[in-house]
């Protein structure tokens, strides 16, 4: 049954909210999207005229089908191969959602993200709705049907698990780039010495293939080891060539608001790395090379233009 033109209008008025909701809810563009269609259907089947607060009723249908993907992904990725790792969203893509405060930039940074795999669903609902949308406890409560106070209690101990995990830092698009232009001198110079200056004594690298390109199964931890690492990864071969298909491009960019390396091969993102800085130095590298993460990246990428690349790796 087709939906009144205003019906349908207030749907999709509310579309970017809800997409930008599922997103850090889920840590995957297309979950979100499939989120969001489900969400529609039920609207579509619904006593509309009877919804009092339409934002209200939206928001809670969506959250709770997320909450049932949340419970059901917990599953899947006991089984998942390697190192799992949110689907990166490049500069620009609308489904960052809002980025007017610190926290709303903050909850869809890559490393908040990843860190939010900690938390159970209801914490991740709690956080999400307040840090990025500003929604009272009282609202949350009456989604999670529990207490105000029980809401109060989960969001402080959600934030107090991210908390423990990271280390809070600000940086714009320009400081982003050199950032990255610098370790990318330093990753391509054959020495070790200058990427270990760059990164904190902690640093971690993590890739992400989902057993469809070549990652390692456990993080890169400590600087010298992170640094050896990269040193290799950046070092060309033809071996490399061979398995990529080609000679790819390096852009520097940012992605889920954080200083990223995009890597690009005939038009397609083949990799997005997204770097953690802290006061210190390089915290952390996370590489999505997932082909089934990189869908809407590469449309992204596509759609904007980039210049030259600052390298021609392998």
């Amino acid at each position: 049954m087709a939906l009144p033109m205003n019906d349908m209008d207030r749907f999709q008025a509310a579309m970017p909210r809800l997409h930008a909701i599922a997103y850090r809810l889920l840590g995957s563009a297309s979950d979100a999207e499939d989120a969001v269609q489900d969400t529609f259907l039920r609207w579509q089947a619904a006593d509309i005229e009877r919804i009092e607060v339409p934002e209200a009723w939206l928001t809670k249908v969506l959250t709770n089908l997320c909450l049932n993907q949340l419970t059901s992904a917990r599953a899947r990725r006991e089984t998942y191969v390697g190192q799992w790792l949110p689907e990166p969203l490049l500069a620009g893509d609308p489904m960052l959602g809002p980025a007017d405060t610190v926290e709303q930039r903050e909850s869809v940074s890559y490393a908040v993200l990843t860190l939010m795999e900690r938390l159970s669903p209801n914490e991740r609902v709690v956080y999400v709705l307040r840090e990025a949308f500003d929604y009272p406890h009282r609202r949350t409560a009456e989604i999670l049907d529990i207490s105000e106070a029980a809401c109060q209690q989960i969001f402080h101990r959600a934030k107090k698990h991210l908390a423990d995990g990271r280390t809070r830092t600000e940086i714009d698009q320009d400081a982003a780039r050199r950032i990255v232009e610098e370790f990318l001198a330093a990753a391509t110079s054959g020495r070790t010495e200058p990427l270990v200056r760059l990164l904190t004594d902690d640093a971690l690298a993590i890739g992400d293939g989902g057993g469809k390109v070549p990652a390692r199964t456990k993080p890169f931890e400590g600087a010298l080891a992170v640094a050896r690492f990269m040193r290799g990864l950046f070092k060309p071969g033809k071996a490399k060539r061979a398995i990529v298909g080609g000679s790819p491009g390096v852009y520097a960019t940012t992605a889920n608001n954080t200083p990223a390396l995009v890597v690009v091969l005939d038009d397609r993102v083949i990799g997005v790395m997204c770097l953690e800085i802290t006061s210190e130095g390089i915290a952390a590298f996370r590489n999505q090379a997932n082909p089934d993460k990189l869908e809407r990246a590469t449309r992204q990428w596509a759609a904007d233009d980039h210049g030259e690349p600052l390298l021609i790796a392998f």
